[in-house]
């Protein structure tokens, strides 16, 4: 079962052909909120060049909007609150919230608003939009894998994704690094962005 849109090849002089509308797709239509008990922002980053340091982002919410009809007007919108940042070690996310990288005090939220959607095949899509660090925003592409629809025991009704992305973080001035006696850096500039997100439908 989908939640994107795909446009059919089979075209003539006069018509398009168009698919039919999936009934189980379309009970999905409506706006859900992002539950962030039940859901991960975070990030993985290679440090001095041999390791992988992992960290997440505690305090985010967020909103989608599903069309179970037209699915590819489906729109996702994020924020995510810099002061959150956790990799397990104090003085680290202390240096992450300084001035030399996220600087959370001038700019204490990342955003991330969506502009269009594809189906790549099954239930995988390509969510495109606009991520905003330190008031720089630069276009971003998060590969999602749609998990699924279910009510939860309290009679929630949820969906699920999951996804990742890459980025280059000098594209959005987090630029702090050290060079290493060995050669190389302490922080690599790609940056991987991991999603698992569960959504609850609101009433109405």
């Amino acid at each position: 079962m989908g939640i994107f849109g795909r446009k059919s090849n089979e075209t003539t002089a006069t018509t398009v052909a168009t698919l039919p509308v999936d009934p189980a797709l379309a009970a999905l239509t409506g706006d859900y909120t992002i539950d962030p008990a039940h859901s991960s922002i975070g990030f993985t980053v290679r440090h001095a060049m041999v390791t992988n340091v992992r960290g997440t982002f505690a305090e985010h919410e967020g909103t989608l909007t599903l069309d179970g009809s037209d699915p590819g007007a489906s729109t996702a919108s994020i924020d995510v609150k810099i002061a959150s940042i956790d990799t397990g070690i104090a003085d680290r996310d202390g240096h992450l919230r300084s001035g030399d990288f996220f600087d959370a005090e001038q700019f204490p939220l990342m955003t991330f608003r969506s502009t269009e959607a594809a189906q790549l095949g099954g239930d995988t899509y390509r969510i495109k939009g606009d991520l905003t660090i330190k008031d720089v925003t630069k276009p971003l592409s998060i590969d999602l894998e749609f998990n699924g629809a279910a009510t939860d025991v309290y009679g929630n009704e949820r969906v699920g994704f999951e996804g990742s992305a890459e980025i280059l973080r000098s594209d959005w001035g987090l630029t702090w690094n050290a060079a290493l006696e060995t050669g190389g850096v302490m922080v690599s500039d790609k940056v991987k962005l991991n999603f698992d997100i569960s959504a609850i439908k609101n009433a109405g």
